[in-house]
């Protein structure tokens, strides 16, 4: 895999491999050495985003393990529908790996999983990054276009033809995730930045029918389920934008920074929800600095 710039200093990812766990298999990749850093994608997701998240937010110098979750790429929906079944899963692959413990580092659709692992295995959790990430039930409505885009990924020269859009025109095709004019422009013009948002957009559409039945059920999940943040006893770093309208700040970031017992709260003024990118060496300033302290040796 080549690296994008800014990433440099990444050790090399392994293919993907399976495990066979008492439920079913799961998709995963590991990288670098030290210690162990799960990363959980959101929707739309596979390891393959994981990888992305890392790259952008992390630092070398971890063992990293990035999943396809339950209903995405390779991994079948059947092992893990709901958030606790996945987090049992994620705990199952980290003993055959031979991981004790691991910080968990998740956006957006990842969080809700990554909550549960540390309500259900708060012993083998060092730290929790939620990034974008629900407090509770999401009443945002489901946009009409989101829904005629999953009919119409299913042909072929539907995809093929929103890749090439894409690829020749990436300031347009954000102008609904990045409103603000200035800082997509700003985001996009970005000689690191740029690579990986593109790795990003472009990349969903490889595979992305494999990509649609972990979407659905994210869904599901964010419109039903409700948590007992009160009960997290893991360290906690909340990352979430002022301007965030999938998940809205007050609602979700700082209910979470709120409920958490000693939550830290990174809230990223006019940031939306990909925020990772528009202010990227913020949040990765943050998240280095989270992960340095609690780092078991």
């Amino acid at each position: 895999m080549t690296e994008a710039k800014g990433t440099a200093g990444f050790a090399s990812w392994s293919v993907p491999m399976f495990l066979d766990t008492r439920h079913g298999p799961i998709e995963y990749v590991e990288s670098g050495e030290g210690a162990a850093v799960l990363a959980l994608h959101g929707a739309m997701g596979g390891y393959d985003q994981g990888q992305i998240l890392i790259r952008t937010i992390g630092e070398p110098g971890y063992r990293y393990v990035s999943v396809s979750r339950p209903g995405y790429l390779d991994t079948p929906l059947t092992v893990g529908r709901t958030p606790e079944e996945q987090a049992d899963l994620y705990a199952e692959l980290l003993d055959r790996l031979g991981i004790r413990q691991t910080a968990i580092m998740a956006i957006s659709g990842g969080g809700p999983s990554a909550i549960h692992f540390a309500l259900r295995h708060h012993s083998r959790c060092w730290g929790l990054v939620l990034v974008s990430t629900c407090a509770g039930k999401v009443d945002t409505p489901i946009p009409i276009s989101f829904k005629l885009m999953k009919l119409l990924v299913r042909f072929p020269a539907f995809v093929a033809m929103i890749k090439k859009r894409t690829k020749k025109d990436l300031e347009r095709a954000l102008r609904r995730s990045i409103s603000d004019p200035t800082i997509r422009g700003r985001t996009v013009q970005d000689p690191q930045v740029r690579p990986l948002l593109e790795e990003v957009i472009v990349g969903v559409f490889e595979r992305i029918t494999l990509r649609l039945p972990g979407t659905d059920n994210d869904v599901r999940i964010t419109q039903t389920t409700t948590y007992p943040l009160e009960q997290i006893k893991v360290p906690v770093l909340v990352v979430h934008g002022t301007g965030d309208r999938l998940v809205p700040f007050t609602q979700h970031g700082k209910l979470l920074a709120a409920r958490i017992p000693g939550a830290q709260l990174l809230a990223i003024e006019d940031g939306e929800h990909m925020a990772i990118f528009t202010h990227r060496d913020e949040i990765r300033v943050r998240v280095t600095q989270f992960l340095r302290d609690l780092a078991p040796p």
